[in-house]
């Protein structure tokens, strides 16, 4: 709870949240690492960006928990358009990451939708998915982890009972894509490259 920022084993931890066990987002840097953070932005209990400047390149690392099925449009709405506003406001000539919980369901299928779904999902997409492959259709990003084939147990992000998902996510700018090799979901841990 709070924006604050905390040194953990060797890692510093920049967060956002409101109320406790409601929301919130972080980013955990390496300590090394974060010795070069320029910038923290807090847009939100939902959404978090760092700037860090590493040799001769700028780094946005941002945090994001779209809200969820059951929420009310105009909160899914105003999420959307603060994560537009906190993208707007970086030039595309410095490389973004972005990981969260978007839930929503890009599904296996491309679709529509090859230059940013690498046809490495899970299960059936939703309307969730839709608007989330078109955001990432709107900024030229590329859904990192649909890239690489997996076991369905390194895609499948959420588990409840009998139901399995796949709603988190990392993308990065598409002409960047190639400096990830990998990505892919620790069982019982989250979603790491």
């Amino acid at each position: 709870m709070g924006a604050k920022v905390k040194e953990i084993d060797g890692f510093k931890l920049w967060y956002s949240g409101i109320k406790r066990n409601i929301n919130g987002v972080g980013v955990l840097i390496k300590k090394e690492l974060a010795e070069q953070v320029v910038e923290v932005r807090r847009k939100s209990d939902r959404i978090l960006s760092v700037k860090l400047v590493v040799d001769s390149e700028i780094f946005n690392v941002v945090s994001s928990y779209a809200p969820q099925i059951g929420l009310d449009e105009e909160t899914k709405r105003l999420f959307w358009e603060d994560l537009d506003e906190v993208i707007q406001g970086m030039p595309q000539t410095e490389k973004l990451f972005i990981g969260g919980d978007f839930n929503g369901h890009i599904g296996r299928r491309r679709d529509g939708y090859e230059s940013v779904h690498g046809g490495f999902g899970y299960g059936d997409r939703n309307n969730g998915g839709v608007s989330f492959l078109d955001f990432a259709v709107a900024y030229e990003l590329v859904i990192v982890n649909s890239y690489f084939k997996k076991k369905d147990e390194h895609l499948i992000t959420f588990k409840s009972g009998s139901t399995k998902t796949q709603i988190d996510y990392f993308l990065m700018r598409s002409n960047d894509r190639r400096m990830c090799r990998d990505c892919k979901v620790l069982p019982s841990e989250c979603l790491t490259t």
